[in-house]
């Protein structure tokens, strides 16, 4: 029975001469795998909907392994962010985390918003570092990780001088800092920031501005944290890092 769906290409691998395989997420099944034949083919119709990041209506034949695309329509092909290389990076970080965190075929549509809205204020150029930074706190959840924002994590103080204890998972204050000599030292902004993050809605994000400090401390907690906790390993953040030694 053929079905529509409502999704975003996260991953595209090339199948033959012609054809494509797509890794979509999608709002009703969470994330499927299709096969786009003759996409690879300039003429074909379906070549336009099976890029990277597109974001539109699928309608495929499905099966118990890959389902065959017959059509689609796409709502938006993030121009903007195939156009230019730091945001290509940053995109491409937030699909490959969504694709390695997630399971086959469950749904989560709290997910499938997250990452409709991160590529979208990308697209419209929204500040990409701050975003993704947004998408990485509270992607922990969805894999089961919870760091402890909301006091010290040793005398559970709420009110306090915090840095960012790796091996504890969560703040630690001044008094407590000595049982992690490797803590990192954050700001009362970063604090603010990282508890923000982790609580508001993505849909409320508006312009936002955060000193370039504040921001390297950012990633240098979540990165961290990641390295620490989560046990992936991503060709895109590796890029990343990369990118970032390139434009210091």
């Amino acid at each position: 029975m053929i079905q529509k769906i409502e999704g975003i290409i996260i991953r595209t691998n090339d199948y033959g001469e012609t054809n494509k395989i797509l890794t979509i997420f999608t709002r009703e099944l969470g994330k499927i795998g299709v096969m786009a034949r003759g996409a690879k083919k300039t003429n074909s119709r379906l070549s336009a909907i099976s890029q990277l990041f597109t974001y539109g209506y699928f309608v495929y034949i499905p099966s118990s392994g890959l389902g065959t695309l017959q059509q689609g329509e796409s709502i938006s092909n993030m121009k903007q962010i195939k156009s230019d290389i730091s945001l290509t990076a940053y995109a491409s970080y937030i699909v490959e985390l969504t694709d390695k965190a997630v399971d086959d075929r469950k749904a989560n549509p709290y997910l499938f918003e997250l990452l409709h809205q991160s590529l979208h204020y990308i697209n419209e150029g929204l500040d990409f570092e701050i975003v993704t930074m947004i998408f990485e706190i509270k992607m922990l959840q969805v894999i089961g990780l919870y760091p402890h924002l909301s006091s010290c994590i040793s005398c559970k103080e709420i009110e306090a001088k915090f840095s960012f204890s790796i091996s504890e998972g969560g703040f630690i204050c001044h008094k407590c800092a000595g049982k992690d000599p490797n803590h990192l030292q954050i700001s009362p902004a970063t604090v603010r920031l990282l508890r923000l993050f982790h609580a508001f809605d993505i849909r409320r994000l508006g312009n936002i501005t955060v000193k370039d400090e504040t921001k390297r401390e950012l990633k240098a907690v979540i990165s961290n944290f990641y390295d620490e906790y989560s046990g992936l390993s991503l060709k895109s953040k590796r890029f990343l890092n990369q990118l970032e030694k390139f434009k210091l």
